[in-house]
């Protein structure tokens, strides 16, 4: 029976490599490297594929055989056998988890710590390594000299990495090894370098030793614990065959046969294999190509029937979105086989898509987990979790988009019912070798369209055209139409089979951002429908797709013009309420930006409302106005925009049709845009009702009463308005009621003006424009057609007193007029009667009018107190006894309540629950 150290069942490639053993006693032999015994046993064409490429001579390898190992293969087969099962726990690591000498002993310490009987640990080349071989190959091929540089760099990393991670024989051992490896390379590139050229499998050697250098630093690493651990060199098992243009199939059959007689020769409790590797059948190395090491991981995992495969990265898991394209993206506890599938062959970065196929086969889970931060629990990938939230929201699990894309569209009316049509087309399209990501038919078989990448679309149209010549010029076909700069966005979950309104739900979304889709296709599993946009509005579709589901049904981001004193207090009055909001009605109020008259302040994400001053402060922009509608309107994490004007500014209303035709909201307590130019509020009414977008303005008149809602629940419900009467001022309402016995007109207006209650300038409020302007709002509303100039008002302020510089003036020279005052005063009392600053809308006569009147003291008018409004509605129904409606109508407090009942007002047409 000859001996393993001479002859070996396993390819030659296998056999030099294991010259040399470790024995179980840690004693060391040193056997010949038969090299030269092995190559003159290959004719000459063999040699430099099966010892070169696939025997990695290491003179000197840490893999050592002791004279007790070394026996028969038949003996070991007798006497050990690969256990199979949940004792075996599958780890994988990327190339940042092993980028530098500390993070390979973190994952040395992370293999230890895990408590499985067995541990199999893949592992991919250090951090950018991979990159660094492959740009060696070209550079060579290139016949650039600098590869002979590239090469000392790729030296210098490992043997770097090596002398702060190792030391003693095992450093010796690598550094012995590292130095063979580098110079058979170099040997090897210069042929590539004078050839010019180099084959698939030389390019696929050199390439794989990263990972043949990054495992043996991570055995060494875990042996300094004295664990019983073996390095694997994975191309002495895998066995893989090409199937396709930079993919291969594994062998399972002929690689569990492998695996088993390796494993009978090494039966550690620990192996550390390398990844991304493997060999032909012939054995030639190759690779599971780019991003293979999952795959290698998958594949060992299911031939020894592991527990789970966990692969290590640099993310705390599955994201239910590209984080970097939508920041409210949220973490995945588990997802299907099926979905992790989805996400994979759209895109997203969850796995190596054919990582999925070996682990579902046995049912193996793979746990996502993140090596920086090994708290978080991570995503498991297993079959359909069970009890899980079915509601819609739950039946979408994530987003991915593929951009770079160009749609084909074959139309014509003689395509319906010819068979072999579809065949033709994409026979065209298999000869230049184009990849289709997705094709959507109408069922009148008119058309057919489908996506491919834009850099091989010029490929496909110029082949449909020529293979349909004949079809466009008899107009059969009437035409191939190429629509460039594509993106897909593709919905993925396993519960959208069968679930209704998942669909109407996702379109709902993408139109409310104004997203146009070109083209949908729906599979008959229904586990993702995919949508074609136009590339520029790809990260707008997918945020505003992932925001409706995975953020609350409405959520929305607010803007905030005037900071002042209606502003300051919504802000805080937002600031008290938006917990409890999400909490008890799933409303989510985010304040993205806040603008005053010099500065602005502007958050991706959301002010911190109980430091937003603080903020305005330290970090605001100077203040544009233009630049802060765009930061809100080009948002696109939330679908629901709203801009709160809290100013009394002209130009500020004056944007309002701009912001609602941007799908912009519009809350506000601002009267001017609604009693300015009459064609201008018409122009706003009439984009109001015709779109999506909505325009409260509740507060404009009576501050937080509910004067507006009132008013239009009458109109709707078919009630005629015949006349509206009310003071509407809180200022002079607080001015008229204390009015009264012996006080003067002047100190109750100083009073007023102390409290707050009034303007800067108390003639604002004495001229009669602002009830004037609330007249003419409610005029419009009614359906009068008034300009602000038909509205006659008696001003309070005196005429002599109009033209004084300064509020101080006004105040100074005020008093002597109280003599006036108290005459009309003494003059209403006798009648038993008060004054009262009164507007009025006839609406029968088309009249509306804003003076002062007298009202007997038992008249409800007469009964206010503090700065109460009061407004009466006659009616068809309310004829006999007006409709009243009364409360505090001025106050910061009660103005900023009313603009936060319109928001919530908005959040209730969006979806919100009532």
């Amino acid at each position: 029976m000859r001996s393993l150290a001479v002859a070996s069942p396993v390819p030659p490639a296998a056999a030099h490599r294991r010259r040399l053993r470790p024995s179980a006693s840690g004693r060391e032999v040193v056997s010949q490297c038969l090299k030269c015994e092995i190559n003159q046993d290959r004719p000459m064409g063999a040699l430099r594929i099966g010892h070169s490429q696939g025997n990695l001579p290491r003179h000197g390898s840490k893999n050592l055989l002791t004279p007790a190992a070394a026996i028969s293969v038949e003996q070991v087969e007798v006497s050990t056998y690969l256990p199979k099962g949940d004792m075996w726990s599958v780890h994988k690591f990327g190339g940042t988890c092993m980028g530098t000498p500390q993070r390979i002993q973190n994952v040395a310490d992370v293999v230890l710590g895990d408590s499985s009987e067995r541990k199999l640990i893949i592992v991919s080349a250090m951090s950018k390594v991979t990159d660094m071989m492959y740009s060696l190959v070209h550079k060579a091929q290139s016949r650039d000299d600098s590869y002979t540089e590239e090469l000392d760099k790729v030296f210098e990393k490992h043997m770097a990495a090596a002398k702060d991670l190792l030391d003693g024989e095992n450093l010796a051992r690598f550094l012995s090894e590292l130095h063979s490896d580098i110079s058979n390379l170099r040997a090897m590139l210069r042929a590539i370098y004078i050839a010019g050229h180099a084959t698939e499998s030389f390019s696929e050697f050199v390439v794989g030793h990263g990972e043949l250098w990054s495992s043996q630093m991570l055995s060494y690493a875990v042996q300094k614990s004295g664990a019983s651990c073996s390095w694997m060199d994975t191309r002495e098992v895998l066995v893989v065959k090409p199937s396709g243009p930079d993919m291969v199939d594994p062998d399972y059959e002929e690689s569990e046969k492998r695996l088993e007689k390796w494993f009978s020769r090494q039966p550690a409790e620990i192996i550390v294999a390398t990844g991304f590797i493997a060999s032909t059948a012939e054995n030639i190395p190759t690779t599971l190509k780019r991003d293979g090491s999952d795959f290698s991981a998958a594949i060992i995992g299911s031939l020894v029937r592991a527990r789970q495969v966990t692969i290590w990265t640099d993310v705390d898991g599955v994201f239910s979105a590209d984080p970097r394209k939508v920041s409210e993206a949220v973490i995945l506890s588990t997802l299907s086989y099926q979905e992790a599938w989805e996400m994979s062959y759209f895109g997203a970065n969850v796995l190596h898509p054919r990582t999925i196929i070996p682990v579902m086969k046995d049912n193996i889970p793979i746990v996502i987990r993140n090596m920086f931060n090994l708290s978080a629990p991570g995503t498991v990938i297993c079959k359909q979790p069970a009890n899980e939230d079915a509601d819609l929201d739950a039946c979408v699990k994530s987003f991915a988009t593929i951009d770079k894309l160009a749609l084909v569209n074959v139309e014509g009316t003689g395509m319906a019912g010819v068979p072999g049509t579809s065949s033709a087309i994409f026979s065209a399209v298999k000869e230049v070798g184009a990849n289709v990501i997705m094709i959507s038919q109408a069922s009148s078989e008119h058309s057919i369209c489908f996506a491919v990448p834009e850099k091989e679309v010029a490929a496909v149209s110029a082949a449909l055209h020529v293979r349909f010549r004949e079809a466009l010029a008899a107009g059969r076909l009437s035409k191939v139409e190429v629509i460039h700069d594509c993106s897909i966005l593709a919905a993925v979950g396993l519960r959208m089979a069968s679930t209704p309104g998942v669909s109407a739900i996702l379109f709902d979304a993408l139109a409310k951002a104004n997203i146009n889709v070109r083209a949908i296709a729906q599979g008959c599993s229904e586990y993702n429908i995919t949508v074609v946009l136009k590339q520029e509005d790809c990260v707008r579709a997918l945020r505003a797709a992932h925001s409706r589901f995975f953020l609350s049904k409405t959520t929305l981001a607010i803007g905030v013009i005037g900071p002042g004193l209606i502003g300051a207090t919504l802000l805080n009055q937002l600031r008290d309420q938006v917990a409890i909001l999400k909490e008890n009605m799933n409303i989510d109020v985010r304040v993205i930006g806040i603008t005053g008259a010099s500065t602005m302040l502007l958050s991706e994400t959301g002010v911190d409302l109980t430091r937003w001053k603080e903020e305005m402060q330290k970090e605001a922009k100077p203040a544009d106005l233009a630049n802060f509608v765009r930061h809100l309107s080009e948002d696109h994490v939330f679908p629901n925009k709203v801009l709160v004007d809290c100013t009394a500014d002209t130009n500020v209303a004056s944007h309002y049709y701009d912001w609602l035709k941007k799908g912009i909201h519009v809350i506000t307590p601002n009267k001017k845009a609604n009693s300015g130019p009459l064609d201008r509020y018409l122009k706003l009414r009439t984009l109001q009702r015709a779109s999506y977008t909505h325009y409260f303005y509740e507060a404009t008149v009576g501050a937080g009463l509910p004067i507006i809602s009132t008013l239009r629940g009458l109109l709707e419900t078919g009630d005629k308005i015949l006349r509206i009467e009310g003071i509407f001022s809180g200022t002079l309402s607080y001015i008229f009621n204390n009015f009264e016995g012996t006080r003067s007109f002047s100190d109750v207006v100083a009073e007023a003006k102390e409290a707050g209650y009034t303007e800067p300038d108390p003639r604002d409020d004495l001229s009669g424009t602002d009830v004037a302007r609330k007249v003419i709002i409610l005029a419009r509303e009614s359906g009068l057609r008034l300009e602000l100039s038909d509205i006659p008002v008696e001003s309070l302020v005196p005429e002599a007193l109009k033209s004084c510089s300064s509020p101080n003036e006004f105040m100074q020279k005020l008093p002597s007029f109280d003599q006036d005052w108290a005459r009309q005063r003494h003059e209403a009392e006798a009648a038993g009667e008060v004054l009262r600053y009164v507007g009025a809308v006839d609406v029968l006569n088309g009249k509306g009018r804003v003076e002062l009147q007298r009202y007997k003291r038992d008249h409800p008018f007469a009964q206010l107190s503090g700065s109460d409004n009061i407004i009466a509605f006659t009616t068809s129904r309310y004829k006999e006894q007006p409709l009243i409606v009364r409360g505090p109508g001025a106050g910061a407090e009660v103005t900023a309540g009313g603009v936060f009942c319109d928001i919530l007002r908005l959040a209730s047409y969006l979806g919100a629950p009532s």
